[in-house]
């Protein structure tokens, strides 16, 4: 591209190209679209959070936690499928989590958990863990996307 103004040539970054590691390239002119290494808070969530998802592990709660907004599309980053609201790929257990794994939105004032055709599957805590497709959720609930383990809980 020539800039008129100068008569010099300049460089016009695609900023969808990706770097060696596969995650694009930062450019000043276009603002990211999504953190792709967004990491799970162990503080308050941010004030606009109206729920948090919890990990547990070995039978406890753990202080890894991410702020969910509604509606809060969770799954695994990755350039070719578009950015997503909570990135598990951080997590050990992520690899068992869909790149496009579940959505949480509120329904007239109540909390729902969607399965978006994961992999692993998205399940819900009753007597025992239940394959879902879509379910209603409430503070304390315990879900599993794969092996990867929460409780979900109202700020």
């Amino acid at each position: 591209m020539i800039d008129d103004m100068q008569n010099t040539a300049v460089a016009e970054l695609d900023p969808r190209e990706p770097n060696e590691e596969g995650v694009p390239k930062e450019n000043p002119e276009y603002p990211a679209q999504h953190d792709h290494q967004q990491q799970p808070t162990e503080a308050v969530p941010e004030e606009n959070a109206i729920a948090r998802l919890i990990v547990k592990r070995a039978g406890a709660e753990t202080d890894v936690e991410f702020p969910v907004n509604s509606p809060c599309i969770i799954g695994r980053f990755d350039p070719s499928v578009g950015p997503i609201d909570i990135d598990l790929a951080s997590l050990p257990e992520g690899s068992y989590v869909s790149r496009k794994h579940a959505k949480f939105h509120l329904v007239d004032g109540v909390w729902m958990v969607k399965d978006l055709g994961s992999s692993n599957g998205t399940f819900v805590l009753r007597d025992d863990f239940e394959r879902v497709e879509e379910s209603e959720i409430a503070n304390g609930t315990e879900i599993a996307l794969g092996n990867a383990r929460f409780v979900f809980k109202l700020s």
